[in-house]
């Protein structure tokens, strides 16, 4: 499983510039427990590769390999990195799955993170934790010395927002200096994907178990229910104003 895990990661460092698609969802339930759900989907990412690369590798063994598997995060993870870790963040890690669909041959990669907070307490916790579960992915090499992929690029700055979250309250506010930070590490990323015209959307889903009552993001959708809030936008539009994503909503 580390192997594979090893060998995604690469070709994600290599696909990461041209274009990802981003969702994170949340849902709650009636019970007080939270799925949080990171979809990563490389798909047309693999197929700008997949028509750059040569007869001579799309022909190897290692591109034609096909995988459709879930593992545990930590498992995940080579012995060395999970040898750094703290015993909270091991439990984080070991608390969350990692989920792969990927077939280069029909231009397939989808990577999910996901994770079941048991409370509003758990979900805020692990929210403000999971950079550095990330940083532990990015910090990884290999022989090669090409850098293993930067989940915290995928997360899409995660580690710049601060979260309240309680039985009847979802806040989460970005830190702007934080964010600056993270763009002088990412900056290059996003510039070569607007480079090749190509967009970098980022999506937030939320399904409450309870209508919404309040919510103090204009740009957010309400379902005819009010118990979905979904805000679209992409990583350009984000980095001109990064407090699009900034949410409030109070739900009974």
């Amino acid at each position: 499983m580390k192997r594979l895990y090893l060998i995604i990661t690469i070709f994600l460092a290599c696909t990461f510039t041209s274009c990802v698609d981003i969702v994170e969802r949340y849902n709650f339930k009636a019970n007080g427990t939270c799925e949080v759900i990171y979809d990563f989907d490389m798909s047309k990412a693999v197929s700008i590769l997949h028509n750059l690369l040569s007869d001579s590798i799309t022909a190897t063994p290692q591109f034609a390999m096909t995988k459709d598997t879930v593992m545990n995060l930590y498992s995940a993870l080579p012995d060395s990195t999970q040898h750094k870790m703290s015993r909270d963040e091991a439990k984080l890690a070991q608390s969350s799955n990692l989920a792969i669909n990927m077939n280069l041959k029909r231009d397939l990669m989808k990577v999910s993170i996901k994770h079941q907070a048991e409370s509003p307490a758990d979900l805020e916790y692990y929210l403000q934790q999971m950079s550095k579960l990330a940083n532990y992915g990015s910090q990884s090499k290999q022989k090669t010395s090409m850098s293993m992929f930067n989940a915290q690029q995928l997360i899409a700055g995660q580690e710049c927002y601060s979260y309240q979250v309680t039985s009847s309250k979802f806040c989460r506010i970005i830190d702007k200096d934080k964010f600056n930070n993270f763009l002088k590490k990412t900056g290059s990323a996003f510039a070569a994907a607007k480079s090749l015209l190509i967009e970098t959307p980022y999506k937030v889903v939320i399904n409450f178990a309870k209508p919404v009552k309040k919510i103090d993001n204009k740009r957010a959708m309400v379902s005819a229910d009010r118990k979905q809030v979904i805000i679209q936008t992409n990583m350009d539009e984000l980095i001109k104003n990064p407090t699009l994503m900034n949410l409030r909503i109070d739900f009974e």
